[in-house]
Protein backbone atom coordinates (compact mmCIF):
# COMPACT_ATOMS: atom_id res chain seq x y z
CA UNK A 1 0.00 0.00 0.00
CA UNK A 2 2.72 2.32 0.85
CA UNK A 3 4.58 1.76 -2.81
CA UNK A 4 0.76 2.57 -4.06
CA UNK A 5 0.40 5.90 -1.71
CA UNK A 6 4.18 7.06 -3.12
CA UNK A 7 2.79 7.14 -6.48
CA UNK A 8 -0.30 8.62 -5.94
CA UNK A 9 1.76 11.36 -4.27
CA UNK A 10 4.08 11.63 -7.15
CA UNK A 11 1.41 11.72 -10.02
CA UNK A 12 -1.78 11.07 -9.03
CA UNK A 13 -3.01 11.25 -12.48
CA UNK A 14 -1.41 8.00 -13.52
CA UNK A 15 -4.30 5.37 -14.27
CA UNK A 16 -4.80 2.15 -12.73
CA UNK A 17 -3.19 0.18 -15.17
CA UNK A 18 0.18 2.41 -15.12
CA UNK A 19 0.04 1.84 -11.55
CA UNK A 20 -0.92 -1.96 -11.78
CA UNK A 21 2.25 -1.79 -14.06
CA UNK A 22 4.68 -0.17 -11.79
CA UNK A 23 3.72 -1.68 -8.93
CA UNK A 24 3.74 -5.69 -10.39
CA UNK A 25 0.25 -6.03 -9.56
CA UNK A 26 -3.19 -6.09 -11.24
CA UNK A 27 -5.80 -3.38 -12.26
CA UNK A 28 -8.09 -5.47 -10.14
CA UNK A 29 -5.88 -5.12 -7.37
CA UNK A 30 -4.72 -1.59 -7.68
CA UNK A 31 -8.60 -0.23 -7.78
CA UNK A 32 -9.21 -2.55 -4.57
CA UNK A 33 -6.41 -1.45 -2.43
CA UNK A 34 -7.34 2.61 -3.76
CA UNK A 35 -11.14 1.61 -2.65
CA UNK A 36 -10.09 0.40 0.49
CA UNK A 37 -7.96 3.30 1.18
CA UNK A 38 -10.65 5.68 0.34
CA UNK A 39 -13.27 4.85 2.46
CA UNK A 40 -10.43 4.10 5.43
CA UNK A 41 -9.76 7.65 5.20
CA UNK A 42 -6.02 7.58 4.52
CA UNK A 43 -6.79 9.05 1.10
CA UNK A 44 -8.47 12.12 2.07
CA UNK A 45 -8.64 13.41 -1.72
CA UNK A 46 -6.96 13.93 -4.62
CA UNK A 47 -6.08 17.51 -5.98
CA UNK A 48 -3.81 19.57 -8.24
CA UNK A 49 -0.82 21.16 -7.14
CA UNK A 50 -1.61 24.68 -8.93
CA UNK A 51 0.92 27.66 -9.59
CA UNK A 52 -1.12 30.35 -8.41
CA UNK A 53 0.99 32.94 -10.48
CA UNK A 54 0.50 31.37 -13.88
CA UNK A 55 -2.98 31.21 -14.10
CA UNK A 56 -3.38 35.33 -12.56
CA UNK A 57 -4.74 34.27 -9.22
CA UNK A 58 -3.36 36.84 -6.62
CA UNK A 59 -5.94 36.01 -4.00
CA UNK A 60 -3.65 35.80 -0.55
CA UNK A 61 -2.19 32.78 1.77
CA UNK A 62 -1.31 32.82 5.55
CA UNK A 63 0.43 30.98 8.04
CA UNK A 64 -1.14 31.58 11.43
CA UNK A 65 0.50 30.47 14.77
CA UNK A 66 -2.42 30.03 17.20
CA UNK A 67 -1.46 29.89 21.23
CA UNK A 68 -4.29 28.26 23.30
CA UNK A 69 -5.65 27.29 26.61
CA UNK A 70 -5.64 23.43 26.66
CA UNK A 71 -9.08 22.08 27.71
CA UNK A 72 -9.22 19.38 30.50
CA UNK A 73 -9.63 15.92 29.12
CA UNK A 74 -9.11 17.26 24.95
CA UNK A 75 -6.10 19.13 25.35
CA UNK A 76 -6.30 21.23 21.94
CA UNK A 77 -8.64 18.46 19.67
CA UNK A 78 -11.81 20.07 20.21
CA UNK A 79 -10.23 24.03 19.20
CA UNK A 80 -8.93 22.33 16.37
CA UNK A 81 -11.34 20.91 15.06
CA UNK A 82 -13.73 23.71 15.28
CA UNK A 83 -10.53 26.29 14.05
CA UNK A 84 -10.48 23.96 11.03
CA UNK A 85 -13.72 24.03 10.18
CA UNK A 86 -13.59 27.83 8.73
CA UNK A 87 -13.78 28.38 5.41
CA UNK A 88 -11.06 30.17 5.06
CA UNK A 89 -8.62 27.53 6.70
CA UNK A 90 -6.86 25.32 4.07
CA UNK A 91 -5.07 23.45 6.47
CA UNK A 92 -4.82 23.29 10.09
CA UNK A 93 -1.54 21.30 12.15
CA UNK A 94 -1.09 20.81 16.08
CA UNK A 95 2.49 21.52 16.35
CA UNK A 96 5.37 21.56 19.21
CA UNK A 97 7.46 24.62 20.00
CA UNK A 98 6.37 28.14 20.92
CA UNK A 99 2.71 27.76 19.37
CA UNK A 100 0.44 25.25 19.65
CA UNK A 101 -1.44 25.29 15.99
CA UNK A 102 -0.19 26.04 12.58
CA UNK A 103 -3.16 27.50 10.79
CA UNK A 104 -2.95 28.07 7.29
CA UNK A 105 -5.69 30.49 5.71
CA UNK A 106 -6.81 32.12 2.04
CA UNK A 107 -8.37 34.79 1.00
CA UNK A 108 -9.09 37.52 -1.53
CA UNK A 109 -6.89 39.75 -0.17
CA UNK A 110 -4.53 40.92 2.95
CA UNK A 111 -8.10 42.83 4.48
CA UNK A 112 -10.17 39.88 4.19
CA UNK A 113 -7.62 37.59 6.44
CA UNK A 114 -7.05 40.21 9.04
CA UNK A 115 -10.72 40.34 9.18
CA UNK A 116 -10.59 36.39 9.52
CA UNK A 117 -8.15 37.01 11.96
CA UNK A 118 -9.90 39.67 14.21
CA UNK A 119 -13.28 38.80 13.88
CA UNK A 120 -13.41 34.84 13.80
CA UNK A 121 -10.16 33.37 14.97
CA UNK A 122 -8.56 35.74 18.01
CA UNK A 123 -12.58 36.39 19.56
CA UNK A 124 -12.40 32.11 20.13
CA UNK A 125 -12.68 31.19 23.85
CA UNK A 126 -9.50 29.24 24.10
CA UNK A 127 -7.45 31.07 21.94
CA UNK A 128 -4.79 33.08 23.84
CA UNK A 129 -2.85 35.02 21.08
CA UNK A 130 -2.18 34.87 16.87
CA UNK A 131 0.81 35.69 14.40
CA UNK A 132 0.17 35.98 11.38
CA UNK A 133 2.70 35.10 8.69
CA UNK A 134 1.74 35.98 4.75
CA UNK A 135 2.75 33.90 2.03
CA UNK A 136 4.97 36.34 -0.26
CA UNK A 137 6.41 33.64 -2.77
CA UNK A 138 6.20 30.06 -3.45
CA UNK A 139 9.40 27.81 -4.03
CA UNK A 140 7.98 24.71 -3.57
CA UNK A 141 4.34 23.10 -2.91
CA UNK A 142 3.32 19.61 -2.25
CA UNK A 143 7.13 18.30 -3.58
CA UNK A 144 6.55 20.34 -6.39
CA UNK A 145 9.45 23.34 -6.90
CA UNK A 146 7.76 26.07 -8.59
CA UNK A 147 7.66 26.39 -12.63
CA UNK A 148 9.67 29.84 -12.81
CA UNK A 149 12.86 27.93 -10.90
CA UNK A 150 16.15 26.86 -13.40
CA UNK A 151 17.64 23.89 -12.94
CA UNK A 152 20.80 26.01 -13.21
CA UNK A 153 19.99 29.00 -11.10
CA UNK A 154 22.82 28.94 -8.85
CA UNK A 155 24.08 32.05 -5.89
CA UNK A 156 27.00 33.78 -6.46
CA UNK A 157 29.66 32.60 -4.78
CA UNK A 158 32.27 35.59 -3.10
CA UNK A 159 35.21 35.02 -1.36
Amino acid sequence: MNALLELLQKDARLSTSQMAERLGRTEVDVTEMLDSLVKDGAILGFHAVIDQEKIGDHHVSALIEVKLTPERDGGFDRMARRIAKFGQVTSCYLMSGGYDLAVIVEGEDLREVARFVSEKLSTLDGVISTATHFQLKVYKQSGFEASDLQEDERLPVTP
